[in-house]
């Protein structure tokens, strides 16, 4: 071979080897710059994916990207009603389809931040349109905006009376409902209204029971017709209704639980009829300390047995416009549906408003043969007697401690 030859050998074979060594190592340096460029590229794409999953999963931990309101509530007012037992998800519900919160979900996340949500109470809340979620959920925790809301004490009568010692004004039931019905100033539903309602409304729509319609009805127009069929307690309105919708609520609650305590068997059990039995425990509600009902319905009817009359002052003062615990014997002298020193029997309709104690009281008198009690100091300790002359000893106790003297 010549030496032409072997030279041009040994340089094709140098190219081999160094094509055989580029395969091996990927290639030409270009498609390595490339490689390089592309897993740049991906790796980038990962951890970008990895920080947008990240902040999605911390936003969802943290309840979820929500829909609020936002800056103060400025839209016009609403009433919401808050349920006894409602779930927070049919409220939240509730508050969107009023257009108070825009959006359940924001509402929840909102309830769910605040310490004091488990203390919501039930009744209806004036709240504006168009609130955050955070503001709403404040506002229905604050009693400022509770509206409908009344509650009516023990021995209340629907119309206002003053006390004869202090010139105290005691607001009746009508008053109560009426200040309680304002969601604005000035826009309440006015004792009239009510008062027009309880008069001439039909005694079916106003939820009066059957076994009370022919006493009630007896009564023609008078708005007090409905004395003793609302009990104390805590009632919840609704403002937006209408006088009668307002007094049928409150009836139909009444009597339900009037009548849960077994009314109809008791009264039976003691000779009366149901509507006798709530007249004869509203005497004990405005006759008795608490301690003595028992044995004040016993004396009602150990008194309606002999027969003799009752003469409960707190008959005579029910249509005096002024209240104090002695009487006139002006006062006692007047003939009235109520005035029981005048006539015989109960008064025709009950003269306050019954506590359920005083109804269990009358459905299950205390045994004894009492006629009379009197009230001997101003600590309200009652004195209890079979025979008169007992009775004339307690009476000199109860003047001599000045209980009995007229202000009048």
């Amino acid at each position: 071979m010549s030496k032409d030859a072997q030279t041009a050998r040994r340089t094709a074979s140098g190219r081999a080897d160094r094509d055989r060594a580029g395969a091996r190592s990927g290639g030409t340096k270009p498609r390595v710059r490339h490689r390089q460029t592309a897993v740049a590229i991906n790796v980038t794409s990962v951890l970008l994916c990895v920080l947008v999953l990240g902040v999605i999963g911390l936003v969802w931990n943290r309840g979820g990207i929500v829909d609020d309101y936002d800056g103060k509530a400025e839209g016009p007012l609403t009433i919401v009603e808050v349920s006894e037992g409602t779930s927070l998800t049919d409220l939240s519900n509730q508050l969107v389809e009023s257009g108070v919160v825009k959006s359940s979900r924001a509402f929840i996340q909102a309830a769910n931040e605040n310490s004091h949500s488990s203390e919501l109470q039930p009744g209806f809340y004036r709240l504006h349109q168009r609130m955050k979620a955070a503001e709403t959920v404040e506002a229905l925790l604050n009693v400022e905006n509770q509206v409908g809301t009344v509650d009516i004490p023990t021995g209340v009568r629907f119309a206002d009376t003053r006390i004869v010692s202090s010139s105290d004004v005691r607001k009746g039931i009508f008053s109560l409902i009426s200040e309680a019905t304002c969601v604005e100033d000035n826009d309440c539903v006015s004792k009239a209204d009510l008062e027009r309602a309880a008069g001439e409304a039909d005694l079916a729509a106003l939820g009066v029971p059957e076994w009370a319609r022919d006493a009630v009805a007896a009564r023609g127009n008078d708005p007090r017709r409905l004395e003793g069929l609302i009990t104390p307690g805590i009632h919840h309105l609704d403002p937006q209704q209408t006088p009668e919708q307002m007094l049928a609520k409150l009836v139909k609650e009444s009597v339900k639980n009037y009548e849960d305590t077994g009314l109809m068997a008791s009264a039976d059990m003691v000779g009366l009829s149901p509507y006798e039995l709530i007249t004869a425990a509203s005497l004990i509600q405005m006759e008795s300390p608490d301690g003595d009902f028992d044995k004040v319905a016993r004396v009602i009817l150990n008194r309606l047995d002999e027969p003799m009359q009752l003469q409960f002052d707190s008959t005579v003062n029910y249509d005096l416009p002024d209240q104090e615990i002695a009487t006139t014997d002006e006062d006692r002298a007047r003939k009235t549906a109520w005035n029981t020193y005048a006539k015989e029997g109960l008064p025709e309709t009950p003269i306050a408003s019954p506590s359920i104690e005083a109804i269990r009281a009358m459905e299950n008198p205390a045994d004894g043969t009492w006629l009379y009690f009197v009230t001997v100091d101003k600590e309200g300790n009652t004195v209890f007697s079979t025979t008169f002359e007992e009775h004339e000893a307690a009476i000199d106790e109860s003047r001599s401690n000045g209980v009995l003297d007229s202000n009048r």
